[in-house]
C-alpha cells in the first residue's frame, strides 16, 4: 500500500480508530465523516511539522478522498434495504459534480474560510434546531423538479468541497424538509456522497498539483498513506452503521442526527473565531 512505510505504528493505530468511527457515522447518518476526520487529521499533520495553513487544506482534501470509499460501502448497505431514492440521486448528482469541481479546483485554494465557517456553523445549528423541534413540513411540499434539484446539488457540492464533508449535513435536512422520510433521506445522502467525493477530489488534484510534497507520500493536498489506512478501516464499519440506522425509529434517528449537527456547528464556529 503506497507510503505506509512512512507511518509509525502508533500513527497507523490512530488512523485506523479514526477510520472506524468515520465509517460507522457514514452508515448511520448518511454523512461522509469528514467533519470528524478534518479536525483530527489537522492535529496529526500539524504534529508532523506541516504548516498550519497547509495542514487544514491537506486534512480537508484527504478526508474528502476517503469519503468516496466510505460512501460506496455505506450506499451498498442502504441499497440492499431498498432505502435509496435513486431518482433524487440522478437529479442532484450533476449539480453536485459541478459545485464540487468549482469548490475543490478554485475556491478551495483562494478562500481563507473564516466567514464561510461562520455562515456554515449557523446554518447547521439552525438545521439541527428544526429537526429537534419536530415540526412537520408543509404536507404539500415535495422535492423540486430537475432544475431545482440541480441547483440544490450545486450548493451541496460547493459547500462540501470547501469544508471536506460528504454533504449529509445539508442534504438530509433539505430532503426531510421536502417530506422525504428520514431513513430514505439518510440512505439517499449516502449515495450522494459518491459524486461529492469524486468531484471535490478531482478539484483538489487540479488545484494542488503544483505543490511540493509537505510529507513523504503526499501528492498536492492529498496525504496518500493516511488516505489508504482510513479508507480501509471506514469501509469495514459503514455497513454496521447502516444496519444501526435502520434499527432505530425515526424519532431516535432525528435526535441523534440533530445532536451530531450541533457538534459540527460548534466545531465550525470555533474555527471561525480561531
Amino acid at each position: 500500500m503506497p507510503g505506509l512505510d512512512v507511518l509509525p505504528p502508533a500513527l497507523i493505530g490512530e488512523l485506523v480508530a479514526l477510520g472506524l468511527c468515520a465509517g460507522f457515522m457514514a452508515g448511520l447518518f448518511g454523512i461522509g465523516g469528514g467533519m470528524l476526520l478534518v479536525p483530527f487529521m489537522t492535529i496529526i499533520l500539524s504534529h508532523r511539522g506541516v504548516d498550519s495553513s497547509v495542514a487544514v487544506k491537506m486534512a480537508i482534501a484527504t478526508s474528502m478522498a476517503t469519503i468516496l470509499f466510505t460512501s460506496l460501502s455505506s450506499v451498498r448497505a442502504h441499497h440492499r434495504r431498498g432505502a435509496v431514492r435513486w431518482p433524487l440521486v440522478r437529479g442532484m448528482a450533476p449539480g453536485i459534480l459541478l459545485g464540487g469541481l468549482v469548490a475543490g479546483g478554485g475556491a478551495f485554494a483562494l478562500l481563507k474560510g473564516q466567514a464561510l465557517a461562520l455562515v456554515f456553523g449557523l446554518f447547521v445549528a439552525f438545521s439541527a434546531t428544526q429537526l429537534l423541534r419536530g415540526k412537520k413540513p408543509a404536507p404539500h411540499r415535495e422535492m423540486p423538479g430537475f432544475w431545482g434539484q440541480a441547483a440544490a446539488g450545486s450548493g451541496i457540492g460547493f459547500l462540501s468541497g470547501l469544508v471536506g464533508a460528504g454533504g449529509g449535513f445539508v442534504s438530509v435536512p433539505f430532503m426531510t424538509w421536502c417530506n422525504v422520510p428520514m431513513h430514505n433521506a439518510v440512505a439517499t445522502s449516502a449515495a450522494l456522497g459518491v459524486p461529492v467525493a469524486v468531484a471535490s477530489t478531482l478539484g483538489y488534484l487540479i488545484g494542488g498539483w503544483h505543490l511540493e510534497p509537505a510529507l513523504p507520500g503526499a501528492f498536492g493536498y492529498l496525504y496518500l498513506p493516511a488516505l489508504a489506512v482510513i479508507a480501509l478501516a471506514s469501509v469495514s464499519m459503514a455497513p454496521l452503521g447502516a444496519s444501526a440506522a435502520h434499527a432505530m425509529n425515526v424519532g431516535q434517528l432525528k435526535r441523534a442526527f440533530a445532536f451530531l449537527l450541533y457538534g459540527l456547528a460548534a466545531y465550525m464556529l470555533w474555527k471561525a473565531f480561531h
